[in-house]
């Protein structure tokens, strides 16, 4: 294959005055360009009291222009093969295009179109709020769903993630246009955007087509982030259906200081611990020794914003009970008593062996340094990570494990039925 690699990179755009950063990587291997924009704090985080805001938001977008509708738009970017999507999640909004190299000026031309002027109508927004209605009654009958949104609405009471991300029925009904207007001057600003650039493309070039894209929005006030902390309160919730088996979702805090410094730890701990599949403690113990689930999962999950230990497993009726006091007692011996020399060795093996292939794919890669960034690190903090995963012994993964004592403050969120 021809081609060449370029490491990424970070560059700089100065639009109104305000500072654009962009993660940038030239790769020339395949004719396709991937853009991304990433407005920070547009997510659910800014929703307030009209649940599902930014979801609805995001939605809309997806909806074409108010001078073309979604079927002349759509159309448009199929004649020139590109991809236009926009999406929302707890603290972003993000545009996404991708392409070939040769459409990549078509692309931001249209890109421009959307962000000038989105399908801002009643009839577009009266559609997007039907489909998204269907889809929280659809939702009633995914167990899993159910019992995940009432972990959530224990383990982080108080904060965004106490309601589901999508809305509910009644939140959603009550959304209206002007608020759908308000929010995107509000949070689709220049101080709150990240741009992520990369493929078969000269910077200079796509630099000077974004900034004629992108010199429309307002400068605007970049949203301050609080970090989301999570319950230490040992609570059990169960919500009864006719369903024939239960649904066991269960999550505790995980207190980090340094997400830099801690990384590999997590890393080796959560692999260890259920984020693995076979080999890991949870699945061993539920599954291999019990036969109470077909699978169990538990991982450890750190942002800078947030952390927590997560996990779940559906067993039967009859097992609920035994289901739920083992995983308790899986995590209480995992703190107490640590990890073993062999699975270190394999958690290593598996995470420097599995890791770079992750990021194979330009988006892949792209989208793993927006996350280290976003988070504070290092562009190639993957590399600095599995580093010091192969350097890890066992009394520092033990000591770590054995101070995290607040994991053990499970909280168990349970749809299950009479028995």
């Amino acid at each position: 294959m021809k081609g060449s690699l370029m490491a990424l990179e970070m560059k700089k755009l100065h639009i109104k005055g305000v500072e654009i950063p962009i993660i940038y990587e030239k790769n020339t291997q395949l004719p396709l360009f991937y853009i991304q924009l990433v407005f920070k704090g547009a997510g659910g985080v800014s929703n307030g009291k009209s649940l599902g805001l930014s979801d609805i938001v995001s939605s809309l977008l997806n909806e074409g222009t108010k001078e073309l509708g979604v079927t002349k738009f759509s159309k448009k970017l199929e004649e020139k093969a590109l991809a236009l999507s926009v999406g929302s999640g707890l603290e972003t909004l993000s545009f996404t295009l991708s392409g070939m190299t040769a459409m990549q000026k078509d692309g931001i031309a249209l890109l421009k179109e959307l962000l000038q002027s989105p399908n801002f109508t009643q009839k577009a927004l009266d559609k997007v709020k039907e489909n998204s209605l269907v889809a929280i009654l659809e939702r009633e009958s995914d167990y899993d769903y159910q019992a995940s949104k009432i972990l959530k609405s224990m383990l982080f009471k108080g904060s965004a993630l106490e309601f589901p991300l999508s809305g509910t029925q009644d939140s959603i009904a009550k959304i209206t246009l002007r608020e759908i207007e308000n929010f995107y001057r509000q949070h689709i600003n220049l101080n709150s955007l990240i741009l992520i650039v990369g493929g078969e493309l000269e910077f200079e070039s796509v630099a000077k087509e974004l900034e004629n894209a992108l010199e429309s929005l307002p400068q605007g006030k970049a949203v301050a982030l609080k970090p989301i902390f999570a319950n230490d309160l040992r609570q059990t919730k169960r919500l009864l259906k006719d369903t024939q088996q239960a649904y066991i979702y269960f999550g505790a805090p995980l207190n980090v200081d340094n997400l830099q410094k801690e990384s590999a730890l997590i890393k080796v701990a959560s692999f260890v611990l259920g984020g693995s599949g076979f080999g890991s403690r949870m699945l061993e113990e539920v599954r291999v020794k019990r036969g109470l689930a077909y699978s169990a999962v538990m991982r450890l999950n750190a942002t800078h914003t947030q952390a927590s230990a997560q996990g779940y497993l559906q067993t039967s009726l009859k097992n609920e009970k035994e289901a739920q006091s083992l995983v308790q007692q899986v995590v209480e011996e995992f703190v107490e008593k640590g990890i073993t020399s062999k699975e270190l060795q394999e958690a290593k093996d598996y995470l420097l062996g599995s890791e770079p292939l992750r990021n194979e794919t330009l988006s892949q890669r792209l989208g793993t340094a927006f996350t280290y960034y976003y988070n504070g690190l290092p562009l190639d903090f993957n590399k600095q990570v599995l580093e010091e995963i192969s350097k890890l012994t066992l009394k520092e993964v033990n000591d770590y494990i054995q101070s995290h004592q607040e994991i053990k403050n499970l909280s168990f969120a349970i749809v299950s039925a009479e028995n």
